[in-house]
Order: C-alpha cells, then structure tokens, then sequence
C-alpha cells in the first residue's frame, strides 16, 4: 500500500513529536530511516532496510537502524512482527489486520476483517485497553496449494 505525501508528512510529525516529548535528538538518520520504511512499505527486515539505504548511498550502521526501529515502534510508527521466525519484521503501523503467511514460500498477505477486529478491540480484558491487533493464519497461498 503506498504511501502518500501527506500520510508520510504525518508521520514524520508523530516521529518529531514523540522525539520531543522524550527529549531525544532529532537526527538526520532517525528521519531517513523513517522515510525508507515508509518506502519499503511491505514487511521488512533489517537488512532489507539496510541494503535499500545503502544502495541509495546514505551509510548508516545496523545498531542505528535496529535502535530507530525500536524508536519508531515504541512511537507507534512501525509494528514489529516475528511470524513464525526469530527474524524480526517490521510494517508502517496501520491500524488492525490479519496477516495469511504462506508455510511454505514465506509470502505474506494483509486482509481486513473489521468484524474480528471489532471482536478483539472492544472486549473487556479487565482493566487492558488494546490499541490495534494483529492476527497471524499459517497455511498454503494459491500458488503453493497449487503444486
């Protein structure tokens, strides 16, 4: 889902803003970082970001990245994922939905189900207030099925 100017002026100002309220620099890489997930705009991973920084010439080191990442998560910017894996995945926070990952070529999938995310958002969970939910179903994509 591509972004747009607008979405990614947002969030440039939700970075800025959270940057402020903790007291934390506002530095060229933090912004870079943000401007080439918002880019990537699928599940990424850390290397993914940081081969794509490299190839367009902007050096950055992967402690930074996995430090801004953990700023932008905590931000509510980015949401971090491990479907199945050690390797952590990253995608620009966009409100609930369900992930179909595919067990065997690895393809993941985002769909909408407002009637679950209804469910699981508006539940009592005794004193807990769920901000967004993200749902994982393994199983066969098309293409796999069909082999």
């Amino acid at each position: 889902m591509p972004e747009t100017e607008y979405e990614s002026s947002t969030l440039r100002d939700q970075l800025t803003e959270f940057l402020h309220r903790r007291h934390l620099r506002k530095t060229p890489e933090r912004y870079a970082i943000l401007s080439k997930a918002i880019e990537l705009s699928a599940h990424f991973d850390v290397d993914q970001l940081y081969n794509a920084l490299e190839t367009e010439g902007y050096h950055v080191s992967r402690a930074t990245i996995y430090n801004t990442l953990e700023l932008l998560c905590e931000a509510g910017i980015l949401n971090r994922h491990l479907f199945a894996t050690n390797l952590a995945r990253y995608e620009v926070a966009r409100g609930s939905h369900l992930h179909l990952i595919c067990r065997k070529c690895g393809k993941i999938k985002e769909i909408d189900d407002p009637l679950l995310t209804q469910s699981l958002l508006h539940r009592d969970y005794d004193g807990f207030s769920p901000e967004y939910s993200s749902s994982s179903i393994y199983g066969l994509c098309a293409d796999c099925a069909g082999q």
